[in-house]
């Protein structure tokens, strides 16, 4: 199997990691191409992978191609690969919006497309991928590209319909957590704390919580709810959240989040 990628910014260098890391692919089998030079050098010492000179050759050589450019730039690098692109080939998709109807109208003849919603902390092993494919896809293909989603993370098989959700719960929420986190920090800072250690304490605060959630199958709530002794400090915290509308806050977020997903 030989992978190409074309984009070769932080989502290509987590997949390109992931997949050297647990030994599904060497530098040998990977071709890479971005129109930004600086881009290409960094995956390039840091990788040895093959420098591709543009993104017909990454079409051409590789057999499962990663689009990883921004959303925007879809439609111009599909009209310059498309007549590259054979029934045998798997292009897979990392960007919102664009749904398996729109790929299969801007290449006008069938191919195997699989959608695919990564998020950043697939950088340190840790991301999470929700993944769709079209009919084209059969099992064992669909089986290859998941494995090379859990090289670097966790990576589940979703229905379309839900990419949207997973953009919002997952693709972007990364964003939401960092500002918890520095918030958090800022408050510990203003209690006398030295801002390096806010920052761990709250990074690590937020990591243990989210590995009891995955690890003990308690409802959030219920955990929620061991750490909240009755008159005590943290029910106070809670209770304030609660009045500042923390949670309706989370939501309409996720919703506006959602809704921009839809339309890209």
């Amino acid at each position: 199997m030989k992978y190409g990628f074309i984009g070769t910014g932080n989502m290509a260098n987590a997949i390109i990691g992931g997949m050297i890391g647990q030994g599904l692919a060497n530098e040998s089998s990977i071709w890479g191409f971005d129109q930004a030079p600086i881009c290409l050098e960094k995956i390039k010492d840091q990788y040895g992978i093959h420098l591709a000179t543009n993104n017909r050759e990454v079409a051409t050589v590789a057999d499962m191609i990663f689009l990883a450019v921004k959303p925007h730039f879809y439609s111009q690098v599909i009209k310059e690969i498309k007549d590259y692109i054979t029934e045998q080939k798997i292009l897979i998709s990392l960007a919102p919006g664009k749904t398996l109807e729109w790929f299969a109208e801007q290449f006008g003849k069938p191919i195997k497309i699989v959608r695919t919603m990564p998020n950043t902390p697939a950088l340190v092993g840790a991301g999470m991928t929700g993944v769709c494919a079209n009919e084209e896809v059969n099992s064992e293909e669909l089986e290859a590209v998941l494995k090379v989603f859990r090289s670097f993370g966790k990576a589940e098989v979703v229905t379309e319909h839900l990419l949207d959700a997973v953009v919002t719960v997952s693709g972007s929420s990364p964003a939401y957590i960092f500002m918890l986190i520095e918030a958090m920090a800022d408050a510990a800072v203003a209690e006398g704390m030295p801002r390096a250690s806010a920052y761990e304490f709250a990074a690590q605060a937020v990591y243990g919580s989210a590995k009891m959630v995955l690890e003990t199958g308690k409802h959030p709530g219920e955990l929620k709810d061991m750490v909240c002794s009755p008159g005590g400090s943290t029910i106070e915290a809670v209770r304030v959240l609660e009045e500042k509308g923390f949670r309706s806050a989370v939501m309409a977020a996720m919703k506006a989040c959602g809704e921009k997903s839809r339309r890209m």
